[in-house]
């Protein structure tokens, strides 16, 4: 079969798991609204308001090796079939949720759909990674990369409008009511996520029976042989060195990833910018992805290869987080932003690299690369934890405290030098260990 018949026998699937991509986007990205509009109606201090994020995070470390299992036994379509059935009973979560504004329960919400995505997450990635050429691999992450992103967006500015909408006259008039007044107020800023989580439960449930139908090649067969490396038959997960580099790899991109997207806003308000102005900055980080993601498209695998979008990815990355330390003002978060350049195409290009070879090891492998997403779970809180940290030297010394915190933040993203450093060394050698000896 030719190269071109193949990419159009493909172009169906792709869309499919495009979908699929765009909901997970969608779903991860409302997190964003979801933390301020817990605080209020749940009166949460801040660090009790993040553990949203932590209920997402926490669901990809528990059930990605249980995800691998289960896409063993019953194969990837049905595996993103139950994965979206999952998320939409996470979603039904919430409805009881806030007619109880009980702030465990919407935890439970978002952990059970955490779970679902898992599962989706698990057999889509390696799905669309073996489901044309290995080397090609990256160009088809890429276009899931804009589906997620771009879903990311709508869902951020949607949920947004719906649920934080009126937010700030809440807070207002919740200080100074009285007990029966501030629950009439708080109840009925709950109920603003019956009607959107409905429909997302719906959703996501017929999405779910409608991919068990859907024009979607098996994979799996490709899959069943043995692998061997020389004269050795590789019999475990443990034998496949790169494996574990990608697996390093990934974890501390996505914590370099989030920081990039993160943390941008609050360093541009330590530089004097006003919460109005720097409010955009996300969204000029996720511009630049988006860009790159579309230029990964065009130039992968024809005029590029993976291992190389990766190499520069990384050296990318060196530079931009050089240029952080060694400038002020708009122009330094600038370069935060432009870490979304150097960001895009690491994950399409890690999978493709680190799958290679893996035949029927590819399920697990995928779940240990699910399991690495905690690294923004990790990284990003050990940024806060260096601002602290070098703000408290500065005072002592003497700074006046907000000039001590625009230093400490700018200072504190060295933390990213050794993050694409491991990523420039998986690109260059480490992608090519394929086994702890030589045959």
């Amino acid at each position: 079969m030719t190269t071109a018949s193949t990419s159009k026998n493909n172009l169906v699937p792709i869309i499919i798991i495009a979908s699929l991509f765009f909901i997970f986007g969608f779903v991860t990205w409302i997190n964003g609204a979801l933390i301020p509009f817990m605080k209020t109606i749940n009166e949460l201090t801040d660090a009790q308001s993040y553990l949203v994020a932590s209920a997402s995070y926490i669901s990809f470390v528990v059930m990605a090796l249980p995800a691998s299992y289960i896409l063993n036994k019953i194969g990837y379509r049905k595996g993103m079939s139950l994965g979206l059935i999952v998320m939409s009973v996470g979603a039904l979560v919430f409805i009881p949720a806030a007619e109880a504004r009980t702030y465990w329960v919407f935890l439970s919400g978002i952990f059970i759909q955490g779970i679902g995505m898992t599962i989706l997450q698990t057999a889509a990635n390696p799905y669309i990674t073996i489901l044309g050429p290995i080397e090609s691999g990256a160009k088809r992450i890429a276009i899931m990369g804009i589906a997620n992103k771009t879903a990311g967006a709508l869902g951020s500015l949607i949920f947004a409008a719906i649920l934080l909408s009126g937010i700030d006259e809440v807070k207002e008039k919740v200080i100074n009511a009285g007990i029966e007044e501030k629950a009439v107020l708080l109840d009925t800023m709950a109920d603003s996520v019956f009607v959107p989580y409905l429909v997302m439960a719906i959703v996501l449930f017929l999405l779910g029976i409608l991919i068990r139908k859907a024009p979607l090649p098996h994979v799996e067969t490709m899959e069943e042989e043995d692998i061997k490396v020389g004269t050795i038959t590789k019999t475990s997960v443990f034998q496949f060195p790169h494996l574990w580099l990608g697996v390093l790899t990934l974890f501390v991109y996505v914590g370099a990833e989030v920081i990039a997207g993160d943390t941008i806003i609050a360093y541009g308000i330590s530089l004097g910018f006003t919460g109005e102005e720097a409010k955009f900055f996300t969204t000029y980080t996720l511009l630049a992805m988006v860009a790159t993601y579309a230029l990964g498209v065009f130039l992968i695998p024809k005029y590029m290869k993976q291992k190389m979008a990766l190499t520069i990815s990384a050296l990318l990355g060196i530079v931009f987080s050089l240029c952080i330390l060694n400038t002020t003002g708009f122009t330094s978060v600038m370069f935060v932003a432009a870490l979304g350049i150097a960001n895009a195409l690491v994950w399409p290009a890690i999978w493709p690299l680190t799958l290679e070879g893996l035949g029927k090891f590819t399920k697990t492998a995928s779940a240990l690369l699910i399991m690495a997403i905690s690294g923004g779970a990790i990284i990003p809180p050990l940024y806060g934890r260096i601002v602290d940290a070098n703000k408290h030297e500065l005072i002592t010394e003497g700074v006046q405290q907000v000039d001590a915190m625009a230093t400490a933040s700018t200072r504190s993203y060295w933390i990213l030098i050794p993050c694409y450093a491991i990523i420039l060394f998986f690109a260059v050698w480490g992608h090519k260990f394929k086994s702890w000896t030589k045959h």
